[in-house]
């Protein structure tokens, strides 16, 4: 038989070997050094930094995989991304790009020169610099690397509805250990190849954690094997430690990857009918830890062991042994081989760079925002609730945008996805299925509902999957909405964390395009939960966000339908921000007409005139509320307050926009002190019912003159499976409640309005007993308009 021609010639395969020495050069040059960075002379201890950060363990496999995805994409122009799963991999992703050339387009002053380098080095986990991982200072990331297990949901993010995408994805097998990845294999389920772009996981065995050992690494080929293919993967092995060997083997692999996507792609889009789940291909790159590097130190293991995860040399500055053990390692990459006298890389080498936006440091689609077009959004005035009385008309807020949103996805279809655990129809968005259905590539049966490959809203019970899809389609240029139960949303909190400042480091980086908003709805929530009990109550994702820096961050409470419209139409043409909107789902009552709505959005917080009887006067109480619930029982208790008080002057107010209760200076949304005061008073008692947690009001409003007369009735973390008035009951939140907050806080009215206050408490032991016995609320209440 005759052999099988090697994918790179013996001299490609020397030069991609020179290749891969300049970038592990320049990574440990930038873990090290700040001085002398082409050891022009001995190395002294002021070439060394004096605080050594870094990850020298994953980087030379980074590195090897980098440099043999440019030979593929100059061999057949593939357009391609480099998801770097391992976080702290940050030293080879600025290698990489250095050496192609976008750093120094990007950082003129880090030139490709000595000095160039020197700054390079320099600039490395050092102050004023460069942090130790990928982050949103590299060009050619969209995966921060602060937090392991969400490359691969990045990269298949990326990659959807961007057909001619490819986004080779390395996930460490520390990372592969995290939850969010264990469940990002299941992506492929929802990847339609004739539509959308390919991912090639590439799973790196390196061995080891930061001490211990990692799980893949360890478990039998064979096992490994067939929990990838269960996965529905089809994996290649690249293994070794021999350069030259493993470089055959990894031209091969990529090459075979390559023609297998090809294949799979070539066939979705020439067939017009169901494609068949297909097997995609992988690649498990088994290296030893810490490649290339000692492999000993002080009579101890380094390569191939934990040893090497960090720095391997840690006394460098002081210890001349490990000093010049640092210079014999990193002369051994031969730089002088590698980079001319003036300290750029040799013409040779660079020469096996990709060009322009094919270089994975320069692709447009990881800098989303030069792509990002705006959404056409239909007119959701045209969606409008008929309020001809507040109060009056009953509605469910989601169920009227999901109409609106049904048209937002049949305009735009290339652009925009919908998101959530399997909850669509719950939340009452089913109207979307009238546009599109529920995206699977997986076997699918007759008894299906609004199930097909085409799909533009992606359903799976991981809020962790959805959440990563949504934002690498983000950083890709597109657009979504994540519709969430309001308790769940909680499992993602350390995501958002991760996006949030993402958006707030990219907003001082220039050449980082504004990308389109990352939009929740929170539905379902902790007051509409009395079915499903204490365990799906919990408002506290809002609370969570607003800790977030206040020029990313924004906070929607909509009290109906036509203020939800206004809202989400506002949230889908914004960029760079969080938006959390949180909506009920049930039937309530509608106060505002659109241009109301309209106006009231804009403004953020406002007074209700039809809810108030202080014209012209000053009132006795501000009743203030913010969400749908809240504002509900608020009125119900005006309501009760001005049968029984009606001489008592009261002022409703309603809140929005959460961020307008801070003054300018905490939140460009805040409303300044001068129209906060005419509103809240400066002493008179307000009586504020929230939707979340009662502290987070008070931390909004310290500031204000009037805090000290601020009572906040919120959630107290009391529930039960009950009816829905009940939940109020429980947390002090309903109308008898505020009703009597109002008689306790108004000055002289504790004592003569105390028969009013009892006949409340006599409403309230009523309550109890009818809930207990009846298991429905009493029907003045729950008819109550």
């Amino acid at each position: 038989m005759a052999k099988r021609k090697s994918a790179l010639s013996a001299r490609d395969a020397k030069l991609i070997d020179a290749y891969w020495r300049a970038a592990n050069y320049l990574s440990v040059g930038q873990i090290y050094l700040m001085d002398n960075p082409l050891l022009r002379e001995t190395l002294r201890p002021e070439h060394i930094k004096p605080r050594l950060l870094g990850h020298w363990g994953t980087t030379p496999g980074l590195n090897f995989v980098y440099a043999h995805m440019n030979r593929l994409i100059r061999a057949r122009d593939v357009n391609a991304i480099f998801i770097c799963g391992p976080g702290h991999g940050g030293p080879a992703a600025v290698a990489n790009v250095y050496l192609e050339g976008t750093y120094s387009e990007i950082y003129p002053n880090i030139g490709r020169d000595e000095a160039g380098l020197k700054r390079l080095f320099t600039q490395f986990s050092f102050p004023g610099g460069i942090p130790s991982h990928v982050a949103p200072e590299t060009p050619g990331s969209i995966n921060e690397g602060g937090e392991l297990g969400y490359a691969l949901l990045h990269a298949y993010g990326a990659v959807f509805d961007n057909p001619d995408l490819l986004a080779c994805c390395v996930i460490g097998d520390g990372e592969a250990e995290t939850g969010a990845l264990a469940a990002s294999w299941h992506s492929n389920k929802f990847l339609n190849p004739r539509r959308d772009g390919a991912v090639l996981p590439i799973l790196h065995l390196n061995g080891w954690k930061i001490a211990g050992p990692t799980i893949l690494a360890r478990i039998a080929e064979a096992d490994l094997f067939a929990l990838l293919r269960g996965y529905g993967y089809d994996p290649r092995i690249v293994a070794g430690d021999d350069p030259m060997t493993m470089h055959h083997a990894m031209a091969e692999a990529l090459d075979a990857a390559h023609d297998a996507i090809a294949a799979i792609q070539n066939q979705a889009r020439a067939n017009q009918n169901a494609i068949e789940l297909p097997r995609w291909p992988m690649i498990v790159l088994r290296t030893p830890k810490g490649w290339t590097g000692p492999k000993a130190v002080d009579g101890l293991k380094v390569e191939g062991t934990f040893r090497a995860h960090q720095v391997p040399l840690s006394a460098v500055r002081d210890n001349d042994a490990h000093r010049a053990m640092l210079e014999a390692w990193m002369r051994g990459y031969k730089p002088e081989d590698l980079f001319d006298d003036t300290g750029a890389l040799i013409p040779e080498l660079a020469a096996l760079a990709p060009e322009g936006a094919r270089r994975m440091g320069a692709n447009p689609h990881a800098n989303g925002g030069l792509l990002r077009r705006d959404l056409d959004l239909p007119d959701f005035r045209d969606y409008a609730v008929d309020v001809a009385v507040p109060g009056a008309t009953m509605a469910a807020s989601t169920h009227v945008l999901g109409a609106w949103l049904r048209d937002v996805i049949a305009r735009n279809r290339e652009t925009f996805r919908l998101m959530g655990p399997d909850e669509t129809d719950s939340n009452r968005l089913s109207a979307v299925f009238e546009a599109t259905d529920r995206v699977s590539m997986a076997e699918r049966t007759k008894d299906d509902v609004s199930v097909g490959q085409d799909g533009r809203v992606m359903e799976v019970l991981s809020e962790h999957l959805c959440q990563g899809w949504l934002e690498g389609y983000l950083l890709t240029g597109r657009h979504g909405l994540f519709s969430c139960y309001e308790a769940f949303i909680h499992i993602v909190d350390s995501m958002v964390n991760q996006h949030a400042k993402w958006l707030k480091t990219t907003q001082k980086i220039d050449w980082r395009k504004p990308i389109a908003s990352l939009n929740y709805l929170l539905t379902s929530h902790v007051w509409r939960q009395d079915h499903n009990g204490f365990s799906h109550q919990d408002p506290g994702f809002i609370d969570h966000v607003a800790n977030k820096k206040a020029d990313v961050v924004r906070v929607y409470l909509p009290p109906d339908a036509n203020t939800l419209l206004s809202v989400a139409d506002h949230c889908l043409r914004s960029k760079n921000y969080v938006n959390v909107i949180v909506a009920g789902k049930q039937p309530e009552p509608q106060y505002l007409t659109m241009e109301q709505a309209i106006v009231h959005c804009t403004a953020g917080l406002g007074i209700w005139g039809f809810a108030s009887n202080d014209h012209g006067v000053e009132p006795d109480v501000v009743m203030a509320a913010a969400g749908d619930v809240p504002t509900l029982e608020t009125l119900a208790a005006i309501d009760l307050l001005h049968h029984h008080l009606p001489e008592l002057k009261i002022r409703m107010v309603n809140v929005v926009d959460l961020m307008a209760l801070q003054p300018p200076s905490a939140h460009p949304h805040g409303m300044d002190d001068h129209d906060f005061d005419s509103i809240f008073t400066t002493d008179r008692p307000v009586i504020f019912a929230y939707h979340g947690y009662p502290m987070l009001i008070h931390q909004l409003t310290y500031r204000r003159a009037n805090h000290h007369q601020f009572h906040v009735h919120g959630y107290r973390e009391e529930g039960t499976t009950t009816t829905p008035f009940d939940m109020t009951v429980l947390n002090e939140l309903d109308r008898f409640h505020l009703a009597m907050a109002v008689i306790d806080r108004v000055p002289g009215l504790s004592s003569t309005a105390a028969h009013v206050k009892q006949e409340l408490r006599g409403r309230l032991i009523a309550h109890r007993r009818c809930v207990t016995t009846t298991g429905d609320d009493l029907p003045e209440i729950r008819d109550w308009r």
